[in-house]
């Protein structure tokens, strides 16, 4: 019973809804039993939602001898993680969220699993509410890379494309285990050399996407010309289920960071109709504001670039960020309660950096985390 005690000890007990990736992310990598409670416990519907059930496969189905258990109503779940063991597998993801809120995840799991990861995800690829599938392929794949993660088996194939409310897109991603990451030293984002994008319209006309791209190229001229938004106009069955049509736009340093913004059109059905203009302009100005706020990492990946820091040997990493949002600050605090690490932060004026917004310098000391599951060949 002593093995028992000592096991229960270890367990991180939380309530409530928020943030239950990340908690259920890093219980599996520190290989910690989690216990949440009190899930939407005053709600009249109370309880875990479908696309965080979905979600929870999709853990089972990476890992090897999960154990979780959730109560008739939902609203308590243990989970004892298992190995993170990978493979060839397929998943149908809930249309309520985007294939994006499952792929972040899987992001952050994939390098360290016993064999590499082929997965087949399917459901919604564009929406409003999740980071898509375009903008992880953008900025989240050439971050890895930093990090000694790369190999012409890391890829994200966007096969169908899928909008919301009823889905039908499928994406491919493969990605390669590594035993060790290497430590980092970004400190420099650089000046923005070009901008990429892409245009997606499914099931509307494909006037559309010109459309969009005229909007976006009469604001970014201004800045700079080297300018490429590529057209993306799916037709038949690679269309998915519902119409709709959106934008992703990348800017590109010279020292190779990523910054990015994207827009979607209002799902069928819900919302005014929006005109593809409007939204090129706005997905320009969010590409503007992302550059304003700077750093080496855009918002998005700011969580994921922190978690493969923390992961890395036991050397130095260094980061500059933009202005951290809310996720990455709740996800820092359980860093420290997973791994028992601390970052230290230091705030850069715009007056030291001569550009944009406040910007924060994050530095770690890496636990040396190791994969031991990875199979010697």
């Amino acid at each position: 019973m002593a093995g028992g005690a000592a096991g229960e000890a270890q367990c991180l007990s939380y309530a409530g809804c928020n943030f239950l990736r990340q908690r259920l992310v890093l219980a599996t990598l520190s290989g910690r039993p989690l216990k949440i409670r009190k899930i939407r416990a005053k709600e009249e519907d109370p309880g875990l939602r479908d696309f965080e059930a979905s979600f929870i496969r999709l853990i089972d189905k990476v890992t090897n001898g999960s154990r979780i258990e959730i109560n008739q109503t939902g609203t308590t779940l243990y989970y004892q993680p298992g190995l993170l063991y990978g493979g060839s597998l397929e998943h149908d993801c809930s249309p309520s969220r985007s294939i994006g809120y499952y792929l972040e995840s899987l992001l952050c799991l994939a390098p360290f699993m016993k064999h590499p990861l082929k997965i087949v995800l399917r459901g919604v690829t564009n929406d409003q509410v999740d980071p898509s599938v375009d903008v992880l392929k953008a900025t989240a794949l050439p971050l890895l890379k930093k990090f000694g993660i790369d190999g012409e088996s890391l890829e994200i194939k966007i096969n169908r494309r899928g909008m919301p409310p009823k889905g039908g897109g499928e994406i491919l991603f493969t990605c390669p285990v590594r035993k060790v990451l290497q430590p980092v030293q970004f400190t420099d984002p650089g000046k923005i050399k070009r901008i990429r994008g892409t245009v997606y319209s499914v099931r509307v006309s494909p006037q559309m996407a010109n459309r969009m791209v005229e909007s976006a190229r009469s604001i970014l001229n201004k800045f700079l010309p080297d300018i490429y938004i590529y057209t993306d106009h799916m037709k038949g069955v690679s269309s998915g289920k519902s119409p709709g049509f959106g934008m992703c736009l990348t800017a590109e340093t010279i020292n190779g960071t990523i910054l990015s913004a994207e827009l979607a059109s209002n799902p069928q059905g819900q919302g005014s109709a929006v005109l593809p203009e409007e939204l090129g302009q706005n997905c320009a100005k969010l590409l503007l504001e992302e550059v304003y706020r700077g750093g080496c990492v855009d918002s998005t990946n700011q969580s994921l670039a922190l978690l493969l820091m923390t992961l890395g040997q036991r050397d130095v990493s260094k980061v500059l960020l933009g202005p951290l949002s809310p996720y990455t600050i709740e996800f820092l605090r359980h860093l420290r309660s997973f791994f028992q690490i601390m970052f230290k932060i230091e705030t850069k004026t715009p007056e030291e950096e001569h550009m944009g917004g406040e910007k924060v310098l994050m530095t770690c000391l890496g636990i040396g985390f190791s994969n031991l599951s990875k199979t010697i060949r």
